[in-house]
């Protein structure tokens, strides 16, 4: 674990799911605005390379947001927080319903609802010290639109977005902000890679011909822009997907002529 960041007069932003993909580049970009930022994860050595591309305005914190004790022992180091991005969660499998394998769908439950659940319980003491206090909750269309092969991950997800709507209602009165963002296709590194089982063909194959999917930093730039807003200001939702994706059931697949030449 790095050393807390010394300037105490920036915001400070916990970013869960901080060591890769659309966490990492939130990161990147939450410093880049003036905070300082702290990447949770799992994984070390991912974390701190992201810490070191930032720089000292980040640390790193090993934290599993399935562990209570390693929520409670990682929060427990901050002394102060006023933003959280509840990133961390992913997708296990593409099996329908009645193939369903228990497993998975309970590892998907347990970092995307019950994790985001546990995370917010932990930092909501310091948010109600600051003046600048947002919640971010990483959703997806799944929240919100069904697909076969999706059961249990689209049921996950479901139950982030309703996390956030239900929090929001329960902290209405308080200075607190609670966005949802829900992004539909991010080519990152390793979700479809994760679902998929570690099959990089397979991977390779959920994005083939699709022009311009999201990129980690389009949905980074989404959370920071919310981020940024006076603090009465609060996006509900947001929902973010490449042009060629009008739905999750309706993906374009070819060039797409952009005008600009890109």
């Amino acid at each position: 674990m790095t050393e807390q960041p010394a300037d105490q007069t920036r915001p400070l932003a916990l970013i869960t799911g901080g060591g890769t993909g659309i966490g990492a580049a939130t990161a990147q970009r939450l410093a880049a605005d003036g905070f300082d930022v702290v990447v949770a994860g799992r994984r070390a050595d991912r974390l701190e390379a992201v810490v070191a591309q930032i720089g000292p305005a980040a640390r790193a914190l090993v934290m599993d947001v399935t562990d209570a004790a390693s929520v409670e022992a990682g929060v427990a180091t901050l002394g102060r927080c006023d933003v959280v991005v509840n990133n961390a969660g992913g997708a296990l499998g593409v099996t329908r319903v009645e193939d369903g394998d228990a497993d998975e769908w309970e590892r998907m439950y347990a970092t995307n609802v019950v994790g985001t659940m546990r995370v917010t319980q932990a930092v909501l003491p310091l948010l109600r010290r600051s003046a600048r206090a947002t919640i971010v909750d990483v959703s997806s269309i799944a929240g919100e639109r069904v697909y076969e092969g999706g059961g249990g991950y689209v049921a996950a997800k479901h139950g982030t977005s309703v996390v956030s709507e239900t929090l929001r209602l329960e902290l209405n009165g308080e200075n607190i902000r609670v966005v949802d963002i829900r992004p539909g296709m991010v080519h990152t590194e390793e979700f479809s890679l994760t679902r998929l089982g570690g099959d990089q063909a397979a991977a390779d194959k959920v994005y083939d011909g699709v022009d311009r999917p999201l990129v980690a930093d389009d949905v980074a730039r989404c959370i920071a822009f919310v981020v940024g807003l006076p603090q009465h200001v609060n996006i509900d939702t947001m929902v973010v997907k490449p042009v060629a994706q009008a739905a999750p059931h309706k993906l374009h697949r070819g060039p797409i002529d952009w005008k600009d030449g890109r």
